[in-house]
C-alpha cells in the first residue's frame, strides 16, 4: 500500500516540474532581455526586435523565369528551391485547414507561442525520457524558416537551425512579437509560401504542381491533407518517391484531425480515407538544358544570359552572389531573341556543315542602336551531356556528333573567359575607322607593294594574300580587295595603339595571356598585326562593334533581355555611376566615334559585299560580291580568313542588323577549314540577313560627308 502512492507522486513529480518549466517559459517571455541573459544570450532584445521587423517584411525565395519574346512562352526557369510566392486569397481554404490541423490547431488562439502546447510536450519529452514532441506554432515554424531563408553565412544558417535552448528562446521571442506585426492570414500565407513539402518543392504553389499538376486554388481536401502531412517529414511521408503507406497514414491522420476541429463531416472523412493516394506529378523545368526540344537552339541565348547576368553589378557584389540572385530572386526576364531571325540564322548555319560536321559554323545577330541580341545559332545541339556528345576531334568519338558544348558555344557566346577565334582581317575595321575618326579622308591613298617593311614595327614585313592586290589603294579599295601592306601602312599612320583603344571601346576583350600582353599601354603601340586579326575574338563582339557603325558611331553593350521585372511585376533597377536609376534591361550606349566617321566607314564597307558605295570606287573586284546579290538590299561587311585558313569569318550588316559568322575547329584549331569553306560565313550572314529582313522596307544607308570623302 505505501508503494501505491510514492509510484504516483514519482510520476506526478515530473509533470509538475513540466507544467512550471512551461509557465517560466512563457513568462520568460514577457521580459526577453532577462531570459536572454539569464542563458548567456549574446543578442539583445533590441537586436531580437530588429530581426523581427526585417522578418515582417522579408519574402522567401522564388524561382525566376525565363521567357520567349512573346513574354508568354516559357523557356525554363532558375531556381535553387522551386517556389512560386502566391497570395492566400489565392489559395483553397482546403490547404489552410489542413495545414492548421495538421502542425498547429491553435493557431488562432494563441499569439505566436502556445502555452498549452509548450506544457504538453514538456509532459510527453518527460515521460518518454527523450524529445517525443516539439511545440512549435506556425508562426515559430515560420520564423525558423525565414531567418534560414534570409541567411546570408553559414554561420546564420547554423544559428537558424541548430537545437539550441536559446535558439528555441529567441525563435519564441519573435515569434510573439511577429504577431503583433502580421495578421494570422498574413503569417498563414508566408508559411505556406516557406515551407518544404520534400521532392524539391517549396512553398505550397511548387508543392501543388510538382504532386498534383495544379494550382493551389484547386486542391481538393484529400490533396490538401496529403501536402500538409508532408511538411513534418517531407522524405518520409513523400508518395512520390518513399512506401506509400506512410504516407497514407499521414494523410488520413491530417483528415482526421480536420474532422476533429469541424473542417469536415466525419462520415466524409471516412470516405475519403479509404481513397488512394492519386499523384500528377510535374518535373519544373531548371536551367538551360531544360529549355524544350523545338526551342534547343535557343539554349545558347539562355547560356549567354547568364554570362551576361553574372557580370552586372545591379545583381549582387561577386559573380556568385549574382546568380544566386537569378536562383531566388523570382525575376520574370524576357529575351530579346526575335524568333523570325532566331529561325533565320539556325536554316543558315550548317547548311553546308551539319550537326555532326568537325568545323563548327556559328553565328550572332545584333540590332544597331540597342545591342540586343536578335539571334545566336550554331551547328550543334544545346546538350550538357558530353558522354553522348564527345568532342569531334578525339578518334575515338561517334561520326554523328550531336553537339560539342560546352567548347563551341562559350567562344561563340563572349561570356566568361574562355578565348574565341582569331577574326583575320575582320579586324581592318578598326585602324580604318580610327583613322577616319582623326579626321583622314577615305580618299586616303597608298601605293601598296606585295610585301611592306614596317620600320615603325621592327622591321615586321607582312605580305598580301594575292599579287593582284598589289597598286595604288583607297580605303575603299583596300577594305574591298583586303589589301594587307595597305592596312598596316594605314595603321602605323593612326597609330596601333589608338586602334586598340577604339576596339576596346567598341566591346572587343582579351582573353589571352598574349592578346593581353600586345593589348597593354606599354606594348599596344608595336602591335602592328592587330589590324590583320591575329587577336581572338568572338562573333557577339564582332557583331555588336559592326553594329555600332551601323548606328552611326554608336557602341550600345550587347543586351540578351527584352526586359527584367522584379517578382512584383516592377522593371528591375540599377544605379549608374552618376547615381541615376536606369533600367538593367535599357540599351546603354554612347558615342564612341563621329557619325560622318562611321558613315564613311560603311561606306567603304559596301566595297566587299559587291554593293556600290555612295562616294566612291571599289577598285573592280572584292572579297564577297555575292553579298549584295543575296541581301538583295544595301548592305557592308567584311570577310576574314587566318594563316592556313583555320578559321574564316564574315561580318556584314544593314542599318537594320548586323551578323557574324564563323566557321572553325574548336577542338582542334590545327584542322584547317581550307579556302573551299570559307565561303560558308559569307553564306550564313548573307542569307540570314536576307530571310530576316524580308518584307520589311529597304533602308538606305546615309552617306559620308564630302569632307570625310576627300
Amino acid at each position: 500500500m505505501t508503494n501505491r502512492p510514492l509510484a504516483v507522486a514519482d510520476r506526478l513529480v515530473p509533470l509538475l516540474r513540466a507544467g512550471l518549466i512551461a509557465g517560466l517559459v512563457v513568462a520568460a517571455l514577457a521580459y526577453p532581455l532577462a531570459a536572454a541573459t539569464g542563458i548567456g544570450a549574446k543578442a539583445t532584445a533590441h537586436a531580437v526586435e530588429a530581426k523581427t521587423k526585417l522578418l515582417s517584411t522579408a519574402l522567401p525565395a522564388e524561382t525566376s523565369y525565363l521567357y520567349a519574346p512573346d513574354g508568354k512562352t516559357l523557356l525554363t526557369m532558375f531556381y535553387e528551391e522551386y517556389r512560386q510566392y502566391t497570395e492566400l486569397s489565392e489559395m483553397s481554404p482546403n490547404i489552410q485547414q489542413a495545414i492548421v490541423a495538421a502542425e498547429d490547431s491553435r493557431f488562432y488562439q494563441h499569439g505566436g507561442v502556445d502555452p498549452k502546447g509548450v506544457a504538453r510536450a514538456f509532459v510527453a519529452n518527460a515521460r518518454s525520457n527523450g524529445v517525443s514532441q516539439g511545440a512549435s506554432t506556425l508562426t515559430m515554424q515560420y520564423v525558423r524558416m525565414a531567418l534560414r531563408d534570409s541567411a546570408t553565412t553559414p554561420q546564420e544558417v547554423q544559428e537558424a537551425t541548430q537545437q539550441t535552448s536559446l535558439r528555441k528562446i529567441k525563435e519564441m521571442r519573435m515569434a510573439i512579437d511577429l504577431e503583433k506585426e502580421l495578421t494570422k492570414p498574413e503569417i498563414m500565407e508566408r508559411y505556406l509560401n516557406s515551407a518544404y513539402f520534400g521532392h524539391r518543392a517549396y512553398g505550397i504553389y511548387a508543392a501543388s504542381e510538382i504532386f498534383f499538376s495544379k494550382t493551389p486554388n484547386n486542391l481538393s481536401p484529400i490533396e490538401a491533407a496529403t501536402l500538409a502531412g508532408l511538411v513534418k517529414s517531407p522524405s518520409q511521408y513523400d508518395p512520390a518517391s518513399s512506401d506509400r503507406k506512410d504516407a497514407t497514414d499521414r494523410r488520413n491522420y491530417v483528415l482526421q484531425r480536420m474532422a476533429d476541429l469541424g473542417y469536415l463531416a466525419p462520415d466524409e472523412v471516412e470516405s475519403m480515407k479509404r481513397e488512394p493516394i492519386r499523384l500528377k506529378l510535374t518535373d519544373p523545368p531548371n536551367d538551360c538544358a531544360a529549355i524544350p526540344k523545338e526551342y534547343n537552339s535557343w539554349g545558347f541565348a539562355c547560356d549567354y544570359l547568364k554570362n551576361w547576368w553574372s557580370s552586372q553589378p545591379a545583381f549582387g557584389e561577386s559573380r556568385m552572389e549574382r546568380m544566386d540572385k537569378l536562383r531566388r530572386g523570382g525575376y520574370r526576364i524576357v529575351l530579346s531573341l526575335d524568333p523570325k531571325v532566331q529561325e533565320a540564322a539556325e536554316n543558315n548555319v550548317g547548311s553546308k556543315d551539319r550537326t555532326g560536321s568537325p568545323f563548327a559554323n556559328g553565328i550572332v545577330v545584333a540590332e544597331p542602336g540597342t545591342g540586343r541580341v536578335k539571334a545566336m545559332a550554331v551547328n550543334r545541339t544545346y546538350s550538357l551531356n558530353l558522354d553522348e556528345n564527345p568532342p569531334t576531334s578525339n578518334p575515338e568519338a561517334s561520326p554523328k556528333v550531336k553537339a560539342n558544348y560546352p567548347n563551341t558555344v562559350a567562344p561563340l557566346l563572349g561570356g566568361g573567359d574562355l578565348p574565341g577565334y582569331q577574326a583575320g582581317s575582320t579586324f581592318k575595321m578598326f585602324p580604318m575607322l580610327a583613322a577616319l575618326n582623326a579626321g583622314m579622308p577615305l580618299s586616303t591613298t597608298f601605293d601598296a607593294p606585295h610585301r611592306y617593311r614596317s620600320e615603325i614595327y621592327d622591321g615586321w614585313a607582312p605580305s598580301n594574300a594575292s599579287g593582284a592586290m598589289t597598286g595604288t589603294q583607297t580605303m575603299w579599295s583596300g577594305f574591298g580587295k583586303s589589301v594587307n601592306t595597305y592596312f598596316v601602312w594605314l595603321e602605323e599612320r593612326v597609330g596601333a595603339d589608338t586602334s586598340v583603344r577604339l576596339a576596346e571601346q567598341l566591346g572587343l576583350r582579351w582573353r589571352t595571356d598574349v592578346d593581353r600582353k600586345h593589348a597593354s599601354p606599354e606594348h599596344a603601340k608595336q602591335w602592328g598585326a592587330f589590324t590583320l586579326g591575329v587577336s581572338d575574338a568572338t562573333p557577339l563582339e564582332m557583331a555588336n562593334a559592326y553594329a555600332a557603325i551601323a548606328a552611326d558611331g554608336r557602341y550600345c553593350e550587347a543586351m540578351p533581355v527584352q526586359t527584367i521585372t522584379d517578382r512584383d511585376g516592377t522593371p528591375t533597377m540599377y544605379s549608374t555611376v552618376s547615381g541615376i536609376e536606369r533600367e538593367v534591361a535599357k540599351p546603354r550606349c554612347r558615342q564612341v566615334v563621329s557619325a560622318d566617321a562611321a558613315r564613311a566607314a560603311t561606306d567603304a564597307a559596301r566595297c566587299p559585299t559587291g554593293d556600290t558605295p555612295a562616294k566612291g570606287g571599289c577598285g573592280g573586284w572584292s572579297t564577297a560580291d555575292s553579298v549584295r546579290g543575296t541581301v538583295g538590299r544595301p548592305v557592308a561587311g567584311k570577310t576574314g580568313t587566318t594563316d592556313s585558313t583555320r578559321s574564316a569569318w564574315f561580318v556584314g550588316y544593314t542599318p537594320e542588323l548586323a551578323a557574324a559568322s564563323f566557321i572553325s575547329d574548336p577542338d582542334n584549331p590545327f584542322n584547317a577549314v581550307g579556302d573551299g569553306q570559307s565561303q560558308i560565313p559569307i553564306e550564313a550572314v548573307s542569307r540570314t540577313l536576307r530571310e530576316a529582313l524580308k518584307g520589311q522596307p529597304v533602308r538606305q544607308f546615309t552617306p559620308p560627308s564630302d569632307q570625310i570623302v576627300g
